[in-house]
């Protein structure tokens, strides 16, 4: 093969290896990226996961902690108490 012909030939596969390999070095870097981005997510569900544990926990075992979200979330109070409802306060008042 010629001198010539032989640096066509790498002159190509050079242009080759950077289209192709670019493009596939690009694709890596971003799929990393998504991987650290799921991981992340990933570890905040842990987290909501074990603290929705912990209140599982407790409303099944805490009759104190049913009352508390009985009254906090739902408003409900038990027979013959009486609610004072306040008006919201105001900022520096």
């Amino acid at each position: 093969m010629n001198p010539r012909a032989l640096r066509g030939v790498i002159a190509a596969v050079a242009v080759l290896l950077l289209l192709y390999g670019g493009s596939s070095l690009a694709r890596v870097w971003q799929m990393k990226h998504q991987v650290e981005a799921l991981e992340r997510d990933i570890a905040g569900l842990r987290d909501e996961t074990q603290r929705l544990s912990r209140t599982i926990d407790g409303l099944r075992n805490n009759p104190d902690e049913i009352e508390r979200v009985a009254r906090e979330a739902l408003g409900l109070v038990k027979p013959g108490e009486k609610v004072l409802k306040l008006p919201p306060s105001t900022p520096g008042g």
